[in-house]
């Protein structure tokens, strides 16, 4: 059974047990399920479920599945908890996942949450929050080893041994200077099996680039990908260590880098709650709606400036929708293609003329073989030969047409700072469905009237 399966089976019985109001059941199931999943339940569960599962949850399991929780499921939850209350749940959490919680509550609660830490925690986080949450420095943990390069084997192992525990996914231990300037990294599978009376220096690899603080998340993502790294250095411009990055908020990255570019095509945030209030959803919707109704207006003034054309030629209503329509697909995929390219640091300035020039190859073959289609079913339709030939030639404009406002717009929107798959959508059916029409009606106006 799949991971998937297993969480959803424990949904459906955990809301059978709700129903039942077998309230000691559903604690005992809760218990048994990681944090991870237990956060997959609530973001599963609708609202008044939801509350009555957070209420059976043990205290001290809360910070731990807050930190799974989506931004609306967070700010939910923490808005009942008073700043004591919400340092008590992150003493658990590493700086990398409470700077992320603290970013979702007002700035005074937020205040009051470091106050009430212990100053060395404090200052952790405090590093984490001075960087922008997009980039290296705001993914970060600041919580590393650190040996220098003149110790023995013997000595780093003797440090380990002193704690209790080190890092999660700790898989090389950082050499520094003493001023904590970043030398390279100590894989822990070469300093298990070296001599004791090795020098770190011997042992050291030097090749390793470490992550600049500033560097933007999507671009860390792709060097984890890159070189399969599990975890990586992270330093700040003067070269000093401050804190290293791992593969569990590398996946983080790509999980949201993918959502977001999905959701966004429809307006929507990654971090929208399924199970969230009507009032609250509508209210987010109604503003891409909005903007989506002005760009349909956009396309019908087309339509309005050639009232009388359409009033002459009344089956042109018809033929007119499946041009647009065949536009539209065809920019999408060219439009999906560039996005997806620009997300993983495919398309740099050397090489988008190339892809620009081959998508517009691609789109004048097929709109080749599709304006032979459109005039054929013109044709068969209306038995009018010129027809066919209006409808072919505006179905092969459109086509191409469609095809390089996919190719272009990303990358020009990318230029100006604008999110391409936020506004690329919306730019690209307006201008498919008012050249489809422009197309269609022009060559109806010139050649019948």
């Amino acid at each position: 059974m799949s991971e998937t399966e297993y969480q959803n089976d424990h949904v459906l019985l955990l809301n059978q047990a709700l129903e039942s109001g077998s309230l000691y059941q559903v604690r005992q199931m809760i218990k048994t399920l990681p944090a991870a999943g237990i956060a997959h339940l609530l973001e599963s569960s609708p609202p008044k479920a939801r509350t009555v599962l957070w209420q059976l949850l043990d205290k001290d399991a809360e910070g731990e599945v807050i930190q799974y929780l989506n931004e609306d499921l967070q700010g939910e939850f923490l808005r009942e908890y008073d700043a004591a209350e919400v340092a008590e749940l992150a003493i658990r959490l590493e700086p990398d996942d409470l700077a992320d919680i603290l970013q979702q509550l007002p700035r005074q609660v937020a205040a009051e949450v470091l106050q009430a830490m212990d100053e060395q925690d404090r200052q952790r986080v405090e590093t984490v929050l001075s960087h922008d949450e997009d980039t290296a420095g705001g993914l970060m943990n600041t919580d590393t080893i650190t040996v220098r390069k003149g110790h023995s084997v013997e000595l780093v192992l003797r440090y380990l041994r002193r704690h209790d525990e080190i890092p999660e996914m700790t898989d090389n231990i950082h050499v520094v200077n003493r001023q904590d300037m970043f030398l390279g990294i100590l894989p822990l599978r070469e300093l298990l099996v070296s001599d004791p009376a090795t020098l770190v220096m011997d042992v050291m690899r030097t090749d390793i680039e470490a992550i600049p603080v500033s560097m933007p998340a999507e671009q860390v993502a792709q060097l984890f990908e890159q070189h399969d790294w599990v975890s990586a250095p992270v330093v700040a411009e003067n070269g000093k260590l401050v804190g290293r990055i791992t593969i569990d908020d590398v996946v983080d990255v790509i999980r949201d880098s993918t959502e977001h570019s999905l959701m966004s095509m429809a307006g929507l945030d990654e971090e929208d709650d399924t199970f969230a209030p009507v009032i609250k959803t509508a209210r987010r919707r109604a503003v891409w709606l909005g903007v989506n109704l002005v760009a349909a207006a956009l396309a019908a003034l087309v339509i309005y400036a050639f009232q009388d054309v359409v009033d002459q030629l009344v089956y042109l209503a018809v033929l007119m929708p499946i041009v647009a329509n065949m536009g539209g697909v065809a920019g999408t995929q060219t439009l999906t293609l560039v996005i997806r390219s620009i997300a993983l640091g495919h398309i740099s300035p050397s090489n988008s003329a190339w892809l620009v020039i081959r998508e517009l190859n691609v789109a004048m073959l097929n709109g080749l073989v599709w304006a032979v289609g459109m005039g054929l079913i013109a044709m068969f339709w209306y038995g009018d030969p010129l027809l066919a030939l209006i409808a072919g030639a505006a179905m092969m404009f459109n086509i191409v047409s469609a095809a390089l406002a996919g190719a272009w717009l990303p990358l020009f929107l990318r230029r100006v700072n604008l999110d391409p798959a936020l506004a690329g959508s919306v730019v690209l059916h307006t201008l498919t469905d008012s050249i489809g029409f422009f197309a269609v009606l022009v060559l109806a106006q010139a050649f019948y009237l």
